[in-house]
């Protein structure tokens, strides 16, 4: 209740300061509010090509990507604990002829946007094993207030932009969206895939010497709810250790949102990335991806490349979280519940790359290589394009 009357007081002050701002002319100008970063990156280097108005970029504080301010772009940190930055942030989502939002952002619950004002979800995977919005379990146990702000902030939602029909009957669902909201133009961030990364696999390697001639293992899990400080790594490290080192190498990269201090016990097999290096760069450079419930492998099955799915606590996760479909059929790759299981699977190599094409093909339909611009000639329409001043490397 007292997490309720908290947002409720920042919805009113949020609301207070967007009407007044709304008082201005709106301009010509595009915001984004950036959360994970990718997608906007992407989205971002399509829209310089043909846009010629302002383009500026909101930050919250768990964003690590860096964005080149240019004439064109400016980048604000997104942050109520900043006022002024903050105002200035509220004004430019007052004045704006469209809007880019990369997660579920509860300000949306107080913004009253102009009539002619788009606001688009990019959202920040590309297909979804695990239930979220309106479908996801822990929808019983909030408040009626809590339910009512989350309804309200996906209606904001014009357009939901998705890489498959799959994903789209997923959101319908999660957000309470109709077929005229979904946007089927692929995800922007997948273009990085369809690019030559040739000169990122090297510097990689370099940075690394321990991946020289070894097979490189990623090791990927999700977040759980209830480890997002000092979280219990379930693999069991000595004993892959102890049956892969020879030949292998084992990248870690704990999510994003967990917070830890991993003391390596075998930095001659386990380089821990969690921190520092961009996923996709990984992606490039592993061999074998070891995930659980991510949404990481709707990407790396691109690469048409195994994956392990480590999943000690099934059972549990499902009742917690839910998933959409049975999970073994969801899954393309074999499915693992212990250490031993993981390195018997890795010995035999027992991977099945027509399932991995297949899973590919279902959820990555739309994601051509050409996401971002099909995106971007869709909400502004097809001009001719200027030279782009961004180069992401995502």
């Amino acid at each position: 209740m007292v997490k309720d009357f908290i947002i409720s007081v920042y919805l009113l002050m949020f609301r207070t300061f967007f009407n007044i701002a709304k008082l201005n002319p709106q301009r010509k100008k595009t915001v984004f509010v950036s959360s994970f970063g990718d997608n906007i990156l992407f989205t971002v280097e399509a829209l310089k090509k043909q846009y010629n108005g302002d383009i500026i970029i909101l930050k919250d504080e768990k964003c690590k990507y860096f964005f080149p301010e240019d004439y064109q772009t400016q980048v604000f940190p997104f942050n109520v604990k900043k006022p002024k930055e903050f105002i200035q942030s509220i004004y430019h989502l007052a004045t704006c002829e469209k809007v880019f939002v990369d997660n579920y952002f509860g300000f949306l619950a107080a913004t009253d946007f102009n009539e002619n004002v788009e606001c688009i979800q990019l959202w920040h995977a590309s297909g979804a094993v695990k239930k979220f919005g309106l479908a996801d379990p822990s929808i019983e146990h909030r408040t009626k207030k809590a339910n009512d702000r989350f309804r309200k902030v996906y209606q904001r939602f014009d357009k939901v932009v998705v890489g498959s029909d799959k994903m789209a009957e997923i959101f319908k669902q999660s957000f309470n969206l109709s077929e005229e909201n979904i946007l089927k133009t692929g995800i922007p961030r997948t273009d990085f895939f369809y690019r030559d990364h040739s000169s990122i696999v090297q510097k990689l390697k370099e940075k690394y010497p321990e991946t020289k001639n070894k097979q490189v293992i990623l090791y990927a899990p999700t977040f759980r709810d209830h480890q997002l400080t000092n979280p219990d790594i379930q693999l069991d490290l000595k004993q892959m250790y102890e049956a892969l080192h020879g030949d292998y190498v084992l990248l870690l990269r704990l999510h994003p949102a967990v917070k830890t201090n991993f003391k390596n016990p075998y930095p001659d097999f386990i380089i821990d990335v969690s921190s520092g290096e961009k996923i996709n760069h990984l992606l490039l450079v592993s061999d074998i991806l070891i995930t659980d419930y991510s949404s990481i492998p709707y990407e790396f099955s691109l690469l048409n490349k195994p994956m392990i799915f480590y999943s000690f606590d099934l059972e549990e996760y499902a009742r917690v979280r839910g998933f959409w479909d049975d999970y073994h059929t969801m899954t393309p790759g074999p499915v693992a519940y212990t250490t031993q299981e993981i390195i018997e699977i890795i010995w035999t190599q027992f991977y099945n790359y027509n399932e991995i094409e297949q899973f590919s093909k279902l959820w990555n339909q739309y994601s051509d290589g050409e996401s971002s611009k099909k995106l971007i000639q869709s909400l502004y329409g097809e001009v001719q394009e200027r030279e782009s001043v961004l180069n992401p490397q995502n």
